[in-house]
């Protein structure tokens, strides 16, 4: 450990007592976030080459300090943090990378407007202004935001509307920025404030004008939007396969596909015999909506999802499968969801809270009906605890208390991936009493194997948004404007690429290591799933390297293929 003090002190990346030894990566990590943090807070301009050059800097300073590292002094903990720490390093500088070739692209959109970059960064230190000269440069600068605006019909429009929206955002962050800059002397400088205050009103119209200008300035209009109002940014192939080396995820976007049409397949096979216990025959379907017309009445949705919650906690106990802080099971709460918010979450979130789908009297009528049915005691049974216990709330629970460090290097295979092994392992165990219930369990492992297909073709371009939609409702069953609201989350809420699929993926490779070592008797359901919560937020299969005792070379790159069984069925 000797390497790391002295490394990390070298660079001057951050600071430790002399004497300090170090046992895991928590210094170095938790410096490093505080230097990107700080950076972050100061170099607001992202847009930017100034930004990407500094926050790439970062990055590669803290590559040259693990460069530096006696990786075989390091016991099994230092190890596995040593990877995570690269491979977050890693990601990190290829997405800043891909913004930055995204940013020069398009730079040239404000190249006129240098002297309001340096407004902006000297008011960083807060320089004295000249208030009579910065009017003037307002001014100045509303006429060449006007003629950029009025020239732009007469150019080249961009190809795609994603290269359009690019350049829009170079200009919005420069507005942002711009406006804070001015308030930062508005009212406190009186001669700046008597000056500036007409020309900035005009030249702030005039920006955000050019901004809205650009967005459109694109060449096809169908490349948009196909219909269903829904936009996102397709991939590509390449940044799938770059995305999932990140992941720990050693398998290609075809073969992932075909897990989840082996999925989907389990589940059909699954619900034709809930459906015939139910005496609706092979007609699924049928099934399915008897299932969402039982539905309980507006108001008495928050004492059905508490019961649920309590009828999982007691199940989990009385089979011994996990232990459960008395705290955790004390802290959880409810909250309902806002009829704005359910546009892209139709049905509860949860973590700490769980936000309750369930609809208002301002909804229309078949709105309402829709949340009414997309939200029935059934569907509920097999996401209640997915959310809560032993999902996303214990989840969160623990990692705030077992190697925290680790939790802003995490994954959504781990995230999701385990809330959604529950549902299995639930499954499995017996849970859902009856076929009605198996058939609300299936109905949710149905839609994250629809997931992982949908999700994958559309960016591979394989699939549009409306494609994605009558996808599945066709396959999975869902309400349609639950569909619409599905498919809007996945490619305009902000997510990562790979998030939808890492629920359905993340729940197989818990499954495996299940097998692994608790069906082999190596260790018990609690024991394993206790140690899976105290290492935090880690891929699954650095994870899988911790509870087998294997060794972790120095130049480990991932090759646990976890579900070769599937491509194969």
């Amino acid at each position: 450990m000797k390497g790391i003090v002295s490394a990390f002190c070298l660079l001057c990346i951050a600071s430790l007592p002399i004497n300090a030894q170090v046992y895991t990566f928590y210094e170095p990590i938790s410096s490093f976030f505080a230097d990107l943090g700080t950076l972050e807070r100061k170099y607001t301009l992202k847009k930017t080459a100034e930004y990407h050059n500094r926050i790439g800097q970062l990055y590669q300073d803290w590559q040259a300090f693990l460069d530096e590292v006696d990786y075989e002094s390091l016991d099994k903990n230092g190890k596995i943090d040593y990877h995570l720490f690269r491979n977050h390093l890693r990601k990190q500088l290829f997405l800043l990378e891909d913004d930055k070739a995204a940013f020069e692209q398009v730079a040239f959109v404000t190249s006129f407007a240098d002297e309001l970059y340096d407004f902006v960064r000297n008011r960083r230190r807060g320089k004295t202004v000249d208030g009579f000269e910065k009017g003037a440069l307002f001014h100045r600068m509303t006429v060449l935001f006007t003629d950029a605006s009025e020239e732009l019909p007469l150019t080249e429009p961009f190809d795609t509307w994603i290269i359009a929206g690019n350049a829009a955002n170079v200009v919005r962050d420069l507005r942002e920025n711009l406006d804070e800059a001015y308030r930062f002397y508005y009212g406190y400088h009186p001669e700046f404030t008597w000056w500036t205050e007409a020309p900035y009103n005009k030249l702030a119209e005039q920006i955000l004008q050019y901004e809205e200008a650009l967005r459109a300035h694109y060449k096809d209009p169908s490349l948009k939007d196909d219909g269903s109002g829904i936009t996102g940014r397709p991939a590509g192939k390449q940044a799938l396969i770059k995305r999932l080396q990140f992941e720990f995820i050693p398998y290609s976007p075809e073969e992932l596909i075909l897990i989840g049409q082996q999925q989907l397949q389990f589940c059909r096979d699954e619900m034709k015999q809930a459906s015939r216990e139910m005496g609706f025959g092979e007609d699924w379907r049928a099934a399915l909506e008897y299932v969402k017309d039982q539905y309980v009445p507006p108001g008495e949705q928050p004492e059905l999802i508490n019961r649920l919650a309590e009828e999982a906690i007691a199940f989990i106990e009385e089979n011994d499968l996990l232990s459960i802080p008395e705290l955790a099971r004390e802290t959880w709460r409810m909250e309902m969801m806002s009829p704005e918010r359910q546009l892209f979450s139709p049905f509860f979130l949860g973590g700490e809270r769980i936000s309750i789908s369930y609809p208002t009297h301002t909804m229309a009528h078949d709105a309402k009906m829709m949340s009414l049915r997309g939200n029935n005691p059934h569907f509920c049974m097999a996401t209640v605890h997915h959310e809560l216990i032993a999902g996303h709330h214990l989840q969160g629970f623990m990692n705030q208390r077992y190697k925290p460090y680790r939790r802003r290097m995490g994954t959504p295979f781990w995230t999701e991936g385990w809330a959604l092994y529950w549902e299995f392992l639930l499954y499995e165990k017996g849970l859902p009493p009856t076929p009605e219930d198996r058939m609300g369990f299936l109905f949710w492992r149905k839609h994250r194997a629809a997931r992982i297909i949908f999700s994958l073709k559309y960016h591979l371009e394989k699939m549009t948004p409306q494609e994605c939609i009558d996808f599945i409702v066709h396959e999975v069953g869902h309400e349609r404007a639950n569909a619409e609201a599905e498919v809007r989350r996945s490619f305009m809420g902000g997510y990562d690429i790979l998030y939808q699929l890492a629920y359905m993926i993340g729940g197989i490779q818990f499954q495996e290591l299940r097998k692994e070592l608790v069906d082999t008797e190596k260790m018990s359901f609690r024991e394993f799933h206790d140690s899976v919560l105290m290492e935090n937020n880690i891929p699954v299969e650095l994870l899988r390297v911790i509870l087998t005792g294997e060794d972790i070379s120095r130049d480990f790159n991932t090759s646990w293929r976890f579900a070769d069984e599937y491509i194969k069925k």
